[in-house]
């Protein structure tokens, strides 16, 4: 059974996130002072062939872990859809 699953991952909130800052920078110049932060970050789908949610939540997990996120600076949450 095919799963889609969504996984967002994020710059740690504690840590500098560059593009948010430029995009901070680019909405202050075009006037629009309402926006108080803006976080960048990544929105990945997937596609998983697996027998239920609960598997095809841990391949995601692995992916992200080795692959898609740097636990040093990111996290990662997931969202297993169908």
């Amino acid at each position: 059974m095919t799963h889609h699953v969504q996984i967002k991952v994020m710059p740690l909130k504690d840590l500098l996130d560059p593009q948010g800052k430029a995009v901070m920078g680019g909405l202050d110049n075009l006037g629009i002072k309402e926006v108080q932060d803006i976080r960048i970050g990544k929105h990945i789908t997937m596609e998983i062939d697996a027998g239920s949610k609960e598997v095809a939540k841990q391949i995601a997990e692995t992916t992200a872990t080795k692959l898609l996120a740097n636990p040093v600076m990111e996290y990662f949450e997931i969202e297993v859809i169908g």
